[in-house]
């Protein structure tokens, strides 16, 4: 009989990533990325397989990491990145297997691989310095040594020099190169005080597209723009208008259009203008947003704990050049939708799950990953027209038999002003409508995300411990049009409390929830929303805050970010409006306080700085609530995605264990 799930098994799972069919259609690429527990750390492997699911193979050997597969154009090869040396490089090997070839040797590093049309060259992103780029080999022990004498010690001049999950900048940029696909010296094709990334090559091979924001306002705002380089020397070319965020470029197949998603940044809605699918002529004139008319956000929001090895996803061309593919968030699924140059749009892959990937070959054939709340992400094919899906990875399937798994149910509720909310309930395996559960309210962080229909470790581990588990997609989410999710502007703690709140609500109505065990759990904007709820009510016997915020005032200035959204969601600056920040900070409230709290925080957290942890901790401690502080050494924002194994599964611990003593 299958078994509870636990949480050891978050290293039973494969992760799967980046599927990237062949040209011909006939074989697919993809990254699996396991868990090593006894070495704490993560090894990723590239595996091809037939696109009819026959002879799957582990194509690379290792224990290290190795991404981002990319068949060249006549699919004789196949290049990928890996840190087999130490730092990530530049590999190509022939794509019927055979020995790797490093074509790079950079000192800090490649990402972001790109195969020219013609297939002698690869377009990739590294970081410069004032030295120009280093080559490892042309490193001298005295250089070594330099190196290591310069004083660590840190000058900050920019508003903009930290970054979660990367650290505190330095005097490096990223730039765009290309090098020969048989090895070389790579050229370095940008420069400039900006990063250049995510390169896309024209279909001439005579230019390439990136994004960079070269506004002289950078400093202060957070604009992308996609420019085009000509490979002979010219001057780039901005294609965007400087007034929003626009990244993914991608050019037609005859090259007359360049296609991007982006939004810009302007009023009323500001960051939380839905994300579009734009094209413009490559020649300048006016771009067209293809799905303004869709009341969705593009791209992927869907929150999980099993995307370590998802890339990210820029739009497709059909190979015809008759319109483009793209994901779409859309309450709590995300389909593949062909969009035609003139805004048509048409479900290709749908169904109750979230996509994650896509790849297109030449005769149209699909090649993506999916992932619904009793599967992990595994890799698909199916034709162009998304008939005869076949699920070709199976990596998980051992896993899956041995475990019991619960499904989601989507639920919807009212709210106030008539607004249905929407979410998603687990129940324990064996679920008696009879017997009175405990109940975990689950709140996503953001807030402009999304739960939905993706497969969850840690609520199926939630529900195996005889828990309802309450995941909601209150006001200020993603996926629901875009008076939706800017409807929590200027009101955090105010209507999307209560649309928690009010589901929590229609959950107990329905007989089978013991209202005296109700718990809450949530991390960053979830962490926010969680300290707020507990000084609001005390209807909550037990609390986790994870990666939360307490004091929105002084976060505004400790905040990789906080100065760039915060005026948008708050009302103005903390230094306009600084009574309302304190209104709506849960440490205002804290006397409030009758519920136990366990705080979860990572202390190379930059996005929700440790000091909010403190803050939390300290007013809690000083005024004789209970309350536990968890450090979580080395780790960054994202502990419960891809921080460190072991931490990940002992922060997991930390949440049963709390929720067992007090509920």
């Amino acid at each position: 009989m299958p078994r509870p799930i636990e949480i050891a098994d978050l290293a039973r799972i494969r992760y799967l990533g980046d599927p990237q069919i062949a040209p011909d259609g006939r074989r697919v690429a993809y990254v699996v990325t396991e868990i090593d527990l006894e070495g704490k750390r993560y090894r990723s492997a590239i595996w091809v397989v037939n696109a009819d699911g026959s002879g799957r193979t582990r194509f690379t050997a290792g224990t290290h990491k190795d991404t981002s597969p990319r068949w060249s154009p006549d699919g004789s090869r196949l290049a990928f990145l890996s840190d087999r040396d130490g730092v990530t490089q530049l590999y190509v090997m022939p794509s019927d297997g055979g020995e790797p070839e490093r074509i790079t040797d950079l000192k800090h590093g490649v990402a972001d691989p790109v195969w020219s049309p013609d297939g002698a060259w690869l377009a990739f992103v590294s970081k410069v310095g004032p030295e120009g780029p280093v080559q490892r080999a042309d490193e001298t022990e005295e250089d070594r040594k330099r190196a290591a004498q310069r004083s660590d010690t840190k000058v900050i001049r920019s508003l903009k020099y930290k970054l979660d999950g990367e650290g505190f900048f330095d005097d490096r940029r990223r730039h765009i190169f290309i090098v020969p696909a048989t090895g070389g010296t790579p050229r370095q094709i940008t420069d400039g005080d900006w990063d250049d990334t995510q390169p896309a090559w024209s279909p001439d091979g005579r230019a390439i597209a990136f994004v960079s924001n070269r506004t002289d306002d950078r400093e202060r705002n957070t604009f992308s723009d996609i420019w085009i380089a000509p490979l002979d020397g010219g001057e780039p070319r901005r294609i965007t208008p400087s007034d929003g965020v626009y990244n993914s470029p991608a050019f037609s197949p005859d090259g007359d259009w360049i296609a991007y998603v982006g939004n810009p940044i302007v009023e009323p809605y500001g960051p939380t203008t839905l994300t579009g699918l734009w094209v413009a002529p490559t020649t300048g004139g006016e771009a067209r947003n293809l799905t303004a008319a869709l009341d969705r956000e593009v791209g992927n929001t869907v929150l999980s704990d099993q995307h370590y090895a998802v890339a990210p996803q820029r739009p497709l061309w059909l190979p015809d050049g008759s319109g483009l593919l793209t994901l779409i968030s859309d309450q709590g699924t995300v389909p593949v939708l062909r969009v035609s140059l003139d805004g048509e749009t048409t479900v290709v892959v749908g169904g109750d799950r979230e996509v994650a990937n896509v790849s297109v070959a030449g005769d149209g054939t699909l090649a993506f990953l999916a992932s619904s709340p009793t599967r992990p992400l595994e890799v698909y094919v199916a034709a162009a027209d998304g008939s005869n899906e076949r699920e070709v990875s199976e990596a998980n399937a051992d896993f899956l038999a041995e475990v019991e798994l619960v499904p989601a149910e989507r639920i919807t509720y009212p709210a106030e002003g008539g607004v249905e909310i929407g979410g998603w309930l687990l129940k324990p395996p064996g679920f008696d409508p009879s017997v009175r559960y405990p109940l975990i309210l689950q709140i996503h962080g953001g807030p402009h995300a999304m739960y939905g229909s993706a497969f969850f470790h840690e609520m199926q581990v939630l529900a195996a411990r005889g828990y309802v588990v309450l995941m909601t997609n209150p006001r200020g989410s993603t996926g629901y049009g875009q008076a939706f999710v800017s409807a929590a502007m200027g009101d955090w703690g105010g209507v999307d409390y209560r649309d928690v709140m009010a589901g929590v609500d229609y959950v107990v109505a329905q007989g089978y929830i013991d209202e005296q065990r109700l718990g809450v759990t949530g991390g960053s904007y979830g962490g926010y929303l969680t300290n707020w709820i507990v000084t609001q009510t005390d209807r909550f016997k037990a609390a986790v805050t994870q990666r939360s915020t307490c004091n929105r005032l002084n976060l505004f200035g400790t905040s990789d970010i906080g100065w760039s959204y915060t005026p948008w969601e708050f009302r103005g600056s903390a230094y306009d409006n600084p009574s309302f920040y304190l209104e709506r900070s849960p440490i205002t409230y804290v006397k409030n306080v009758t519920t136990p709290i366990l705080i979860l925080h990572s202390e190379q957290d930059l996005r929700c700085p440790i000091e909010q942890a403190e803050q939390w901790f300290a007013a809690l401690r000083y005024l004789g609530k209970e309350a536990v502080f968890v450090r979580f050494p080395e780790e960054s924002h994202g502990l419960s995605r891809t921080g460190r194994p072991d931490r990940r599964i002992e922060r997991l611990q930390w949440i049963v264990d709390w929720f067992a003593e007090h509920l």
